[in-house]
């Protein structure tokens, strides 16, 4: 019996725009087991969004599946009707945006908007989904929750929300939880807490994570295994101790190195460039241009993904044997040394609530 819960298949995704089109993800294929944590990493524009959108099939009308699978329970969701695709959102798969305020109805009870969920997934009672909703909004660390299911969104602090979106995700107990960025607009304090309540979710509950971040430092200790996108494309996916100790692909070399730590001082390091118009991809390697170990093939030929380990793939032609022999920086496992003592100290010691 398989533990794969979910496989993403040469996901291919455009979008129509007036300067013609966009190919945002770019032939990408992945797997979710059941229980695990995928973070999926990259600079903005990287396709993250995108691809777990796609899983949800809530993407722009301008936006097209072109080609590949999207697997789940055996049944490929592309074919799915928006109808069928409606008991599947909630359901089985849910989503946390990063912005609560755009995920909540500001004229609506935060009760209200988790009992509809429980009413129409679940099918429970009133008074079912009202206990239901109380004991959701306990376990998400929300104080006082029978008194607060009344309050709207505007009374409560941003932590606080996001909080009661989380709640809602979890009301149709889905199989696959999906985290777009859900601590970027939080402090250090408050995102330590959001990520070690999901931690503690995913322990009782036993779902499967995809925890979408464009900070490496975020999911140090958080995540399993980790796909490093780059123009619509995974460059780089493994264990996350073998991607954080043993990186290969100068990409994933770049964004190590530029997290910041004590001894950084202010200089920070920043991968130079920007990402390529995916208007028209570069021949190649997209990363070609930005890269200081490029070789003369990476201007010409996409790299295929070449195993490193049993777990772990990286797409770089410095990993054919005929390439030269290139030192990553120095730096890199220091960093991700620092960053998961950070995570372990500050969400075990900070036992305060926003």
């Amino acid at each position: 019996m398989t533990d794969i819960l979910l496989s993403v298949r040469n996901l291919e995704v455009s979008f129509a725009t007036f300067a013609g089109t966009v190919r945002a993800i770019r032939d990408i294929s992945f797997d979710l087991k059941k229980g695990e944590t995928l973070a999926i990493v990259g600079e903005s524009g990287s396709g993250k969004t995108v691809t777990t959108r796609s899983i949800m099939r809530l993407l722009s009308k301008n936006a097209s599946i072109d080609n590949g699978e999207i697997l789940f329970a055996g049944e490929d969701l592309i074919k799915k009707s928006q109808r069928e695709m409606e008991t599947i959102r909630g359901s089985q798969i849910a989503m946390i945006f990063q912005d609560p305020m755009t995920s909540l109805n500001p004229t609506l009870s935060i009760g209200r908007q988790i009992m509809e969920v429980l009413m129409k997934h679940r099918n429970m009672t009133k008074q079912e989904a009202i206990r239901e909703a109380t004991e959701l909004l306990h376990l998400c660390g929300i104080h006082n929750p029978s008194e607060r299911l009344k309050d709207y969104p505007h009374q409560f602090s941003g932590g606080q929300r996001q909080r009661i979106v989380i709640a809602i995700a979890l009301a149709g107990d889905p199989e696959i939880l999906i985290a777009d960025e859900p601590t970027t607009a939080l402090d250090v304090t408050v995102q330590a807490q959001i990520i070690e309540l999901l931690q503690e979710i995913q322990r009782q509950k036993g779902m499967a994570i995809i925890f979408i971040t464009h900070d490496l430092g975020v999911v140090a200790n958080v995540a399993d295994r980790v796909a490093v996108m780059y123009a619509g494309r995974i460059v780089e996916i493994g264990n996350v101790d073998e991607v954080y100790y043993n990186p290969q692909h100068p990409y994933t070399w770049g964004l190590l190195s530029a997290m910041p730590t004590p001894e950084s001082k202010g200089q920070l390091y920043a991968i130079p460039g920007t990402p390529p118009n995916l208007l028209n991809p570069p021949k190649g390697d997209a990363f070609a241009y930005r890269n200081e170990y490029a070789l003369a093939i990476d201007f010409q030929e996409q790299p295929p993904m070449f195993q490193v380990s049993d777990n772990h793939y990286a797409a770089t032609w410095l990993l054919h044997p005929d390439a030269p022999k290139v030192t990553p920086p120095a730096n890199i496992v220091e960093r991700h040394e620092h960053f998961v003592r950070k995570q372990r100290g500050g969400a075990a010691n900070d036992a305060t609530h926003d």
